[in-house]
């Protein structure tokens, strides 16, 4: 059976910062860029197991310099580049999607930058593969509910649609809307970072 991943990696590391950043004195940023991501997901999800063919596909957003912090632009596209090559030496596909824009919001005196286009990506990619017949099985890693509809229309295309969550947090639409949920605890998210 063909079983494709998809990972908004935005999503997923704002995720891992919540569940291992609070009251936690390790700079978790620092530890993102090499996570054991196909690890995690070939030892921990039993439907990968059993499936003869599996590909992953790691979502991110395009960044850029934005001169008012250009050393911390920098930094962020240096630690995006060590993620890329990390999971690519994993045998997952890196996908540069979307951007990511300042707001014109001030919260604590920091600029905020908010990420967009992700989530269309893997919505039209969750169509493509369902029309296209390139999957049987998505299993989808995001917690943003503006999925639902491409979840719907995969599903109404005979696709099953697994999400896979945090349980410390799960979406809930996510989780009613697809077929079945597996959910990640800290002790299975800890095996990213070893």
């Amino acid at each position: 059976m063909k079983t494709i991943v998809l990972i908004d990696g935005e999503n997923f590391l704002h995720k891992l910062k919540e569940e291992f950043g609070a009251n936690n004195k390790r700079d978790i940023r620092k530890e993102l860029v090499n996570i054991k991501l196909s690890h995690l997901l070939n030892s921990k999800i039993s439907i990968l197991k059993e499936t003869e063919q599996a590909e992953i596909r790691y979502y991110s957003a395009k960044l850029s310099v934005y001169k008012p912090q250009k050393e911390m632009s920098n930094r962020l596209i240096e630690a995006q580049r060590k993620l890329k090559r990390n999971l690519e030496n994993q045998g997952i596909k890196f996908i540069i999607t979307g951007h990511v824009r300042p707001q014109n919001v001030l919260q604590e005196g920091k600029v905020i930058f908010k990420e967009k286009g992700v989530d269309v990506k893997i919505a039209v990619d969750m169509i493509l593969l369902a029309c296209d017949k390139l999957a049987e099985r998505i299993i989808l890693c995001s917690s943003d509910s503006d999925l639902q509809p491409a979840v719907k229309e995969s599903r109404k295309r005979g696709i099953e649609v697994v999400y896979l969550g945090f349980q410390s947090n799960p979406n809930k639409g996510l989780k009613a809307t697809t077929d079945s949920s597996i959910l990640l605890t800290k002790k299975d998210l800890s095996l990213l970072l070893k």
